[in-house]
């Protein structure tokens, strides 16, 4: 099934200047980007990707932590295309929780933070990227980081070998 979703490398994976490295683990895999920018969102516009729903499933103080990160810096907003792309997608990014990503997974690569750590310190898991975990919240986030604009079809190789 060929499904579009979306990725943010979050403002620790700009800073520290990995977007390069992230981008060529999605193009390997014949995944195509057909939209990408740098943006550096308010607080406004981060609440409307980190919902009150986040709240409920992880606690206030976690959607704090998580808005107030986003919004420390910039973001590289890429949409993705391809068959299966949400779960290949996370499947490349890894586990949510850097220490149980595991090796040769984007956060299991450069990251290894736990909840337990972060908690202690009162502060955000830094974990490199957000992906969309299902397909609602694939479609709600490519509308909120993407006007329709913004993106484009194309062929690449993969298309000729692959569909």
């Amino acid at each position: 099934m060929m499904q579009r979703t979306l990725v943010l490398i979050k403002p620790d994976g700009v800073q520290r200047g990995l977007v390069g490295k992230i981008i060529t683990r999605f193009e390997n895999t014949g995944l195509k980007i057909i939209g990408m920018k740098m943006v550096w969102e308010d607080e406004e516009f981060v609440k409307k990707h980190y919902t009150e729903d986040i709240s409920k499933r992880r606690g206030e103080h976690v959607r704090r932590y998580l808005v107030e990160f986003l919004k420390e810096g910039p973001v590289v907003a890429i949409a993705l295309e391809g068959i299966n792309a949400i779960e290949n997608v996370r499947k490349i990014v890894g586990a949510t929780e850097p220490k149980a990503a595991l090796p040769g997974t984007i956060r299991g690569d450069f990251a290894h933070t736990s909840y337990s750590y972060c908690d202690a310190k009162e502060q955000v898991v830094k974990n490199l990227i957000h992906a969309s975990s299902d397909e609602n919240d694939a479609k709600n986030e490519m509308d909120l980081w993407f006007k329709k604009a913004e993106l484009h079809t194309y062929k690449t190789v993969h298309d000729t070998h692959i569909l």
